[in-house]
């Protein structure tokens, strides 16, 4: 009897995540594979080049139902975490400028006006942002702020039955596109959020050109002179930091998720390189010193693939934490990143050239690992957890 052939583990799946996944998980994730495929990754390299967000994309990620997917009803689909997960990892493997874009519509517009928004607001709104009639972006960051959202300088004073605005607000993803911001602002009742059309007189949006990062993304400075919002404009169910700070631990959910992606993207690249390139008349993935840094980065990603799927099925059991999310944000970034980093150093030469993905993965990684709360964030938010003591 001929010995059994020995079975072949995915090198991208070594624990077999897929399956774990319900029928309808797996046929998102091939759905959003098949459009990063055909649609994404012939065009990403020359978007990343040029620094111009391929909005030629934005319809098909609306008829997927990308937009908004865990939202219930106003035209969406109602997906889960572990859906929502599985959309962000594959398309931040096509690049995650793409994943930012959809990141923000979802997590940090959509979200908040599901939440907090009034009736009237999510009526309104929601559907149009599904169905990318409408694009929205979320101010927050500010240029003196940064980790720190409490410094906030950003004001809004009521004046009858208006607010009148101030302020101004960096590194918003998606502002030069938007046609409605969240904007969140310091008021007499503390932080509240407010839905700001940018049509608004004396709002503005500059696009921050020069990155060597998320180019393929847009990202703006937005500026706010006296612009004059009704009441009915304001996000009625929150106030104080609690509000912009659950939109981010939404966003950061999904960035757990995508940036496996990215490193997967880097770790395929890096095999087919190794198997392919000789050198000293054997193919480098012959080398035992090739096979540990391979073998490494498959350790990397087998880790934050299991920590992503426990955290999904935590969420959608209403269990999961910031600080859960915290730990997952932290540790998959900085697995991206040393995978996109050392993928790029195992192709030598090459791995300097936008012909391969790794430094167009690294390069975005170096953004990813930074906003949505710093390394150094997510490590004090544990510690505090661990300790009880606040170390900000």
């Amino acid at each position: 009897m001929a010995a059994e052939k020995k079975r072949q583990l995915n090198p991208l799946d070594l624990y077999d995540i897929r399956s774990e996944l319900t029928e309808e998980e797996c046929m998102v994730q091939d759905s959003v594979a098949r459009f990063v495929d055909s649609e994404v990754l012939p065009i990403i390299r020359e978007a990343f080049e040029n620094h111009s967000f391929p909005k030629e994309l934005i319809s098909g990620v609306a008829e997927l139902g990308l937009l908004g997917s865990s939202i219930d009803g106003y035209g969406c689909a109602g997906l889960n975490a572990i859906c929502y997960g599985l959309i962000c990892q594959q398309l931040e493997r096509g690049d995650s400028g793409l994943r930012s874009f959809v990141s923000v519509q979802s997590s940090l517009v959509m979200y908040p006006i599901y939440t907090y928004g009034s009736e009237e607001q999510k009526t309104r709104w929601l559907p149009a942002l599904a169905s990318a009639d409408a694009i929205g972006c979320f101010g927050l960051t500010e240029p003196q702020g940064g980790s720190d959202p409490s410094n906030m300088k950003t004001v809004a004073k009521r004046d009858s039955d208006d607010w009148i605005l101030n302020g101004s607000k960096m590194w918003i993803t998606n502002g030069n596109l938007a046609d409605l911001a969240i904007i969140w602002a310091m008021t007499d009742q503390g932080v509240r959020g407010f839905l700001v059309e940018t049509n608004s007189p004396g709002f503005t949006a500059q696009e921050i050109e020069n990155k060597f990062s998320l180019r393929a993304s847009v990202t703006s400075a937005l500026f706010l002179d006296n612009v004059r919002i009704p009441n009915a404009n304001m996000l009625p169910e929150v106030a104080g930091l609690k509000g912009p700070l659950s939109c981010l631990t939404q966003a950061r959910y999904g960035i757990a998720w995508g940036v496996i992606g990215a490193a997967q993207a880097c770790l395929a690249e890096a095999l087919d390189y190794t198997q392919n390139r000789i050198l000293f008349n054997k193919p480098l993935s012959h080398n035992q010193s090739m096979q540990q840094r391979l073998a490494d980065m498959a350790r990397r990603i087998t880790a934050a693939q299991l920590i992503a799927l426990q955290l999904g099925r935590m969420k959608d059991q209403g269990r999961m934490t910031p600080t859960q999310v915290s730990v997952a944000k932290w540790n998959n970034c900085r697995a991206a990143i040393d995978i996109a980093r050392e993928a790029r150093d195992i192709l030598g030469g090459a791995g300097v050239s936008a012909e391969y993905v790794p430094i167009r993965h690294m390069l975005n990684l170096e953004s990813v690992i930074t906003y949505e709360g710093t390394e150094t964030v997510h490590q004090l938010v544990v510690g505090k957890e661990l300790t009880g003591v606040n170390a900000f």
